[in-house]
């Protein structure tokens, strides 16, 4: 099974790893740890325990300190950033909370500057406590101004794990067995070459967006089209992929709906992902970074003539849409992004980063391809004959882990890196030093 999300806690080697490198006090939390969270296949039971995170960096609980080139996509700024932490603290002893019915500075301020920044005409905000939720209202929000409930979206694509959101995901491990799903969600193949049933080979000839075209004309009333602006495996759209979509559904009263919850603001290089080629959605979903890495927050930027379309019905209504803490979390990290000029570091690094996995690949058979857009990279481990080198990866993970580097698998055999953007150059060069050590173990 390949799960484009995140690698599973089935591997045999992981009970190796904790054998070798758990204590007795680590191991103790463990087992509390299990004993009252449910099982689930991406994360409990839980690996390790963290006692701190700080930087670039985590400290599990025996003092091990490791670069986090995974941070689930929400440590842009790094962990525990001063200015954030700052506005943090400093909102908590003004106005920790705000009531329905009631609004805040703080929201005002971050809806405000959301739609300064955002590309077109996306300039209606509206909170969520998380990405999945904000998904929600996006399909919500589709519905009511389109008519429609039909959606295309993609195979192996991931939009969060609420029984929506996985309706129109594509990943079996949240999908299986879930029973009946969303209706009208019908699904495409992503533009993937090592998967292509289209045949294409090397030179993509666009022929999934073709195709995505095709059915929308045939269905004929497709309320919205829901991609992954770029995948969060660094998977990179073709050149006029997201072109053919954007016309397609402004030819069949559709919309666009653009998710980029993992790596919107910063990590491709640019403020949104969207603006690395030049498309404009009518709805943008973003999160995890927004809540400067310490709160749970996502946003649904919407196309200002959409407003109205749900003025009689509750779009979205939640408890914490207006926190102000949150929302001052979200203001400070836009302000380190901006002060920081992380969107240009994000570029350089990211560059930077390229350039030495391109001469690690000339080194190692084992590396098929590797690709970056700013400091959203990854590495395809593939074997002689081309086939994908699962037990390869997941060897490489546990030999980096062991040597001070965390990051996540993807598709089985992708080397998903994500490091903060505000990385330094040293760090940068320790964390590939181990990737380079680890990945001529695991092929010897």
């Amino acid at each position: 099974m390949m799960e484009e999300e995140g690698d599973l806690n089935l591997s045999p080697r992981r009970r190796d790893w904790q054998r070798r490198n758990i204590g007795e006090e680590t191991a103790a939390l463990l087992a509390e740890d299990e004993k009252y969270f449910l099982r689930q296949a991406l994360s409990t039971p839980c690996l390790n325990v963290l006692r701190r995170a700080e930087g670039a960096e985590i400290e599990d609980w025996q003092g091990r300190r490791l670069l986090d080139f995974h941070g689930n996509n929400v440590h842009h700024a790094g962990f525990g950033h001063p200015r954030i932490i700052e506005a943090i603290t400093r909102q908590l002893s003004e106005l920790p909370f705000c009531t329905r019915r009631y609004t805040n500075v703080p929201a005002i301020e971050l809806a405000k500057r959301l739609a300064s920044l955002a590309p077109g005409r996306l300039n209606k905000v509206l909170f969520a406590p998380g990405g999945s939720l904000a998904i929600g209202m996006a399909l919500k929000l589709a519905r009511a101004a389109t008519g429609r409930y039909k959606t295309l979206s993609l195979w192996e694509s991931f939009h969060g794990a609420s029984l929506d959101a996985i309706s129109i995901g594509g990943e079996a491990i949240f999908r299986q067995n879930m029973g009946p799903l969303l209706p009208g969600a019908r699904h495409l193949p992503p533009p993937d070459p090592r998967d292509c049933p289209f045949e294409c080979g090397t030179e993509c000839s666009l022929q999934c967006a073709r195709y995505a075209a095709y059915v929308m004309e045939k269905e004929g009333d497709i309320g919205a089209v829901v991609v992954e602006t770029v995948r969060a495996s660094s998977r990179l759209a073709p050149p006029g992929y997201l072109e053919i979509l954007r016309e397609a559904c402004d030819k069949h009263g559709a919309l666009l709906i653009f998710d980029e919850i993992p790596h919107a603001l910063g990590r491709t290089g640019q403020m949104f992902t969207c603006a690395n080629y030049g498309v404009v959605p009518d709805l943008l979903v973003i999160g995890k970074a927004l809540g400067g890495g310490v709160f749970p927050l996502a946003a649904l930027l919407a196309r200002e003539d959409l407003d109205g379309a749900m003025a009689e019905q509750a779009l979205g209504h939640y408890t914490h849409e207006k926190n102000p803490v949150a929302c001052a979390a979200g203001l400070a990290l836009l302000d380190v992004i901006e002060d920081e000029k992380l969107c240009e570091k994000s570029r350089e690094m990211g560059e930077y980063a390229l350039e030495k996995l391109q001469t690690m690949q000339k080194r190692h058979p084992l590396i098929g391809a590797v690709r970056a857009l700013g400091l959203l990279m990854g590495v395809d481990l593939i074997r002689p004959g081309g086939t994908r080198a699962t037990d390869e990866a997941d060897r490489v993970m546990y030999l980096c882990l062991e040597r001070g580097l965390s990051f996540k698998t993807t598709m089985g055999s992708t080397l998903t890196l994500t490091p903060p953007l505000t990385i330094t150059r040293a760090e940068m060069d320790r964390a590939l030093a181990i990737l380079d050590e680890a990945i001529g173990l695991a092929a010897a």
